[in-house]
C-alpha cells in the first residue's frame, strides 16, 4: 500500500535519550478507479488547472481542489476516500522523495574533494585536478568523479514508524528523509 505524503520537517522526542523523527502529513487523497489493486488517485497540490484536469474531475465527480492525479497500490476495493488504516499496524515504511537540487556543482561540493593549497600563488583552489591516466588507456575511465548535476534525484530510505495519528494524518518516522520541507513524496508499507 502506498500513500502520498508531504514532509513537514524534523523534530525529536521528549524522552531520554531523544530520538530524531521526521514528521510527514498524509495528504487527503480520493481513489478514482481501482483495477487489480492499482488505483488512479487524486490529490490537491498547488493551483494547476487546465481542460485535461477539468475533464478528469468531471469524469470522477471530484471537487475543484483535487487537481493532481497519480497511480498507486491501495487497500481500497472501490472508489472513495483513501483507506489509511494500514498505517496504524505498519512497522517499517519505504519513503521515496526527490532530493534538494543543487544544480551544476564542482567536485569539492559534489564529491567532498579536498581541493588544493591556497598559498604560494597557486591556482589549484577548488579545482578537480588530474583526471586521466598515462598513454594507456589514454582516456578518462567511465564513472570518474567529476563536476556535474548534483541532487534532484529520487532517493528511497527505509524508516521505522514512531507514531501515527489517524485524526490529523501526521506520521512520525525515525531518522531523516530526503528532500526539502514542504516537498511531496510517496511512502510504501514495507513491513
Amino acid at each position: 500500500m502506498e500513500f502520498i505524503v508531504e514532509k513537514i520537517g524534523m523534530s525529536r522526542t521528549v524522552s531520554v535519550p531523544a530520538v530524531p523523527v521526521t514528521l510527514l502529513k498524509v495528504l487527503d487523497t480520493k481513489v478514482c478507479e481501482v483495477t487489480d489493486g492499482v488505483a488512479i488517485v487524486s490529490y490537491s497540490n498547488g493551483k494547476k488547472f487546465n481542460k485535461t484536469i477539468e475533464g478528469q474531475q468531471k469524469k470522477y465527480n471530484l471537487s475543484k481542489e483535487f487537481n493532481r492525479f497519480a497511480t498507486m497500490e491501495v487497500a481500497n476495493s472501490e472508489a472513495g476516500d483513501l483507506d489509511v488504516s494500514g498505517l496504524a499496524e505498519a512497522k517499517i515504511l519505504k519513503t521515496t522523495f526527490k532530493t534538494k537540487g543543487r544544480g551544476f556543482s564542482g567536485a569539492v561540493k559534489r564529491w567532498n574533494f579536498a581541493g588544493g593549497r591556497a598559498s604560494h600563488g597557486h591556482r589549484m583552489g577548488r579545482r578537480t585536478g588530474s583526471i586521466g591516466n598515462a598513454e594507456w588507456p589514454g582516456r578518462v575511465q567511465p564513472g570518474k568523479k567529476m563536476p556535474g548535476q548534483y541532487g534532484n534525484t529520487n532517493v528511497s530510505v527505509k524508516n521505522e514508524i514512531f507514531s501515527f495519528d489517524a485524526e490529523t494524518g501526521i506520521l512520525a518516522v525515525k531518522g531523516s528523509v530526503s528532500g526539502p520541507n514542504g516537498g511531496l513524496g510517496k511512502v510504501r508499507i514495507a513491513k
